[in-house]
């Protein structure tokens, strides 16, 4: 990836920033300029919240040039809660396929080695979040 392109997308990459439509609500990610839904161009900076669950999965072995180090890894498509569906890889989770459903969470993690420019890559991934966030925090206060 090229510097310059890299510094315009840093929001993209490291805050999960996407666009949502003034005129229906609807957020996209990455962020576009004409809504898909309405084709308003009254779009706004949206920080998504990061969270969401897995809809699917897969496991590369074969990765593409400038990953090859990282192979293999996992890609998983995830639905944010603000209903965008995004495709990343999956940190931390060891050789397990995540099943449909599976809460995750953003973290910001390498993603991919120095290049030609000296230029490390960060960038978003989703790990899977912790038993103890997943469970309903609306419970009945004790009498």
């Amino acid at each position: 990836m090229e510097l310059p392109r890299f510094h315009r997308l840093r929001g993209a990459y490291y805050r999960l920033e996407g666009s949502r439509c003034r005129g229906c609500g609807a957020g996209q990610f990455p962020p576009r300029r004409v809504c898909p839904g309405c084709r308003s161009g009254d779009l706004e900076t949206h920080r998504f919240s990061g969270r969401g669950t897995v809809y699917s999965a897969t496991r590369v072995t074969q990765a593409p040039r400038g990953y090859a180090a990282l192979a293999p890894y996992t890609v998983a498509l995830v639905r944010l809660e603000e209903g965008p569906l995004v495709t990343a890889q999956l940190a931390d989770g060891g050789d397990q396929l995540p099943a449909a459903g599976s809460p995750v969470e953003m973290v910001t993690r390498k993603v991919r080695d120095a290049e030609e420019h000296g230029l490390i890559v960060y960038g978003y991934k989703f790990r899977m979040r912790p038993a103890a966030e997943t469970t309903s925090i609306a419970k009945e206060p004790a009498p």
